[in-house]
């Protein structure tokens, strides 16, 4: 349950308190964060981006700026909308991490007794190892899937009757396709809940859809970032994300319409942006995450903020082709329903002045006209699909990279 506003009130002082004096802040805000005994009013602190991280990192000034045998972790940004960012951990904060993602476990229903496998390739990237450690946490057995092949993956599930899937949507439609292949029947399997993360596509229903038919299981969604911490879990529905109040700040705010920020009203679509109150060690505050979301009240007994559909698009992978907001998301929803396509990427071009979309999918001449025709009908843009030979593209474990930006090469 969220903390009272007084209380999270005098954690936000707190945090301020401690780091207006130290490097970074001191050269972020324009204006010092009140003294002690003033009244710290978020609203008045400027708001905070990657690209100030990375520019304030490229002249010596980072984020993590304790000093360096204060941190134990270090890990480093996935590097899909830029350049990838170094982060670092206190003890203290890999601790906050772990309590963090807690909350998606308990939303879950999962600890001891239940055995997860982490179908990832361990590598810098920070959620797979937060993850990890709070499921031992929880007292779970964790089995790691790294340097595996999927086939090889699945057999081991199976093998040590695995009860937690652990993977990027992407992936788990991919062991899903692979299973039914290799006529492995992964409903009778003892996977019972399937945490999805890295990308959208947990809130979505017919991704979720998808999932829970293949495996027999329930779908939880997470999201977070590696500059701000583990800060979303699925609701009980699946049809929406809480942000986890009691250690984050949240704000919806509109920039598309008011450069400087509005604050959105419930129903209306804005950028997430979260302050983080247990990180110390890299205090974001007011972090612009990116991520477009829809405040609306919850439909379960939830008190923490709910985002209908979860993270419904990045702020920078929006299109607009022919005056229509055009969501990587929104596409997905549409081709993942109940067409039979196993992968998918998506070209944006420029044809002349405007912006145009072009897809290849895995599926036949006839579904790939039907594709075309149920985006137009949704979208209200004409979106041409060819179709292309099974397995001709790319796979992907951690995040995906379907969509190929061509307009200014």
């Amino acid at each position: 349950m969220p903390p009272s506003l007084s209380k999270m009130h005098d954690r936000l002082e707190q945090l301020c308190l401690e780091v207006r004096k130290r490097p970074f802040y001191a050269r972020h805000h324009q204006k010092p964060i009140q003294e002690s005994g003033d009244s710290v009013i978020l609203q008045q602190l400027p708001f905070l981006t990657k690209q100030d991280l990375i520019d304030w990192a490229a002249v010596g000034i980072g984020l993590f700026d304790l000093p360096r045998e204060k941190y134990v972790r270090w890990h480093q940004t996935s590097g899909t909308t830029g350049r990838p960012l170094v982060v670092r951990d206190t003890a203290e904060d890999w601790r906050w991490w772990i309590e963090c993602w807690g909350h998606v476990f308990d939303a879950a229903q999962i600890g001891p007794g239940d055995i997860a496998m982490m179908a990832f390739s361990f590598g810098p990237f920070i959620g797979f190892w937060t993850a990890n450690d709070s499921l031992v946490d929880c007292g779970v057995t964790v089995i790691p899937g790294g340097g595996l092949s999927t086939r090889s993956r699945l057999q081991m599930m199976l093998d040590h009757h695995v009860t937690v899937l652990c993977a990027t949507p992407t992936y788990a439609l991919h062991m899903a396709s692979v299973a039914a292949s290799e006529g492995i029947d992964l409903a009778s399997s003892d996977v019972r809940r399937i945490i999805v993360a890295g990308e959208p596509g947990g809130s979505l229903p017919s991704v979720r859809k998808r999932l829970e038919s293949a495996f027999g299981a329930t779908v939880i969604d997470h999201a977070g970032s590696s500059e701000v911490g583990a800060w979303g879990y699925g609701d009980a529905l699946g049809k929406g994300l809480h942000v986890i109040q009691s250690e984050f700040i949240a704000e919806v705010i509109d920039f598309a319409s008011d450069p400087r920020g509005r604050q959105v009203s419930e129903g209306e679509t804005g950028e997430l942006v979260l302050t983080g109150l247990g990180r110390r060690g890299g205090p974001a505050i007011r972090y612009r995450t990116g991520d477009i979301v829809r405040p609306m009240p919850a439909p379960d007994d939830d008190p923490n903020l709910w985002l209908e559909g979860g993270v419904i698009g990045r702020a920078d992978d929006m299109v607009v082709v022919r005056g229509v907001n055009v969501f990587p998301s929104s596409v997905e929803a549409i081709i993942r329903e109940d067409l039979l396509t196993e992968e998918y990427r998506v070209t944006v071009f420029r044809a002349g002045e405007l912006d145009q979309l072009s897809i290849e999918a895995e599926c036949s001449a006839a579904m790939a006209e039907q594709l075309s025709q149920r985006l137009s009908d949704r979208l209200a843009i004409k979106i041409q699909v060819q179709s292309v030979p099974e397995n001709s593209l790319p796979r992907f474990e951690a995040k995906s990279r379907r969509w190929i930006d061509r307009r200014y090469e």
